[in-house]
């Protein structure tokens, strides 16, 4: 990969239509909302409802998002699947259409021995030429990895982690168990950015930047600039904020709705998520309105 992997990386959310299907103007029009505010683009993961859609959807968010993007920042394409064959199909399609990397989480819903799981990574790898990082995410994927697997893992060419666990302790464990001086660290939520960043990750894949990212991109700047005492009053401030967007455990569809106050038409979330309702939507409105934000 050329381009750098740094900075506020958002699991780029996947504008959809009524019936279900990508909203290609939606998509593109979030693009370039967040573009001037971000480092990467982490598309068809949690937040991108990636495993909701059909492979045939992934494909085309894969092809809007890379035409729309046209290399100004690095693409980091999700291609995790419950099964190898379909996840080595999404990392062909994504490197064939100009992705810079794919991401992976671990097959879902079986639990797989770790043998399993290093030969799952072992044929992705070998199966494209483009970067692959592996997506930690215990609770959706059902498969932890422990720092000694992501270790075997990264001797077969493994490129870097994007560790969801929220466990920063666990986070410096892999940092020690994999040795390799370009391996790179990226830390899966904004939550603990600032010490993730000071323990050596190198960018957040960060929910919050779908909707607020210049909020994040100024976090990102005064942890470069080691302006650690301004960086710790933000890092606050954006789990302040995170607490609104959390409510009533409806992440996702929280954040359609804050960029549709944003002036942002990204379309409504997939089914089986539902819209929030009005009321919801007001207090929320209300809350971030506090924040100076909407």
């Amino acid at each position: 990969m050329n381009k750098e992997i740094k900075g506020i990386i958002p699991p780029l959310l996947t504008p959809f239509t009524r019936e279900g299907e990508v909203y290609e103007k939606g998509l593109r029009d979030l693009l370039e909302f967040l573009l001037p505010h971000i480092n990467g683009l982490y598309p068809c993961g949690t937040y991108g409802s990636g495993p909701l859609m059909s492979i045939e959807q992934r494909k085309k968010v894969a092809e809007i998002i890379v035409d729309q993007v046209k290399g100004r920042i690095p693409v980091i394409i999700h291609v995790g699947s419950a099964d190898t064959q379909s996840t080595i199909d999404l990392a062909k399609h994504a490197e064939k259409t100009g992705a810079d990397a794919v991401g992976c989480i671990p097959p879902y819903y079986y639990k797989y021995s770790d043998e399993e799981l290093l030969n799952h990574y072992r044929e992705l790898i070998n199966s494209v030429k483009i970067p692959v990082y592996l997506y930690i995410n215990p609770k959706a994927s059902g498969n932890p990895i422990s720092p000694k697997l992501l270790s075997r893992i990264a001797e077969f060419g493994l490129a870097g982690v994007k560790d969801s666990a929220f466990d920063l302790i666990n986070f410096c464990f892999y940092r020690m168990a994999v040795s390799k001086p370009d391996f790179n660290f990226i830390i899966g939520t904004e939550a603990i950015y600032l010490p993730a960043a000071q323990v050596g990750a190198i960018a957040t894949i960060s929910g919050l930047a779908n909707v607020f990212p210049e909020v994040m991109q100024e976090l990102y700047e005064s942890i470069k600039k080691k302006e650690f005492e301004k960086a710790a009053k933000l890092q606050m401030r954006v789990l302040q904020i995170r607490q609104v967007i959390k409510k009533a455990g409806a992440t996702v569809p929280i954040c359609y709705s804050i960029l549709k106050m944003r002036g942002v038409d990204a379309g409504m979330p997939k089914l089986p998520f539902l819209p929030i309702s009005t009321d919801l939507e007001e207090k929320i409105r209300e809350e971030l309105s506090k924040f100076g934000l909407i």
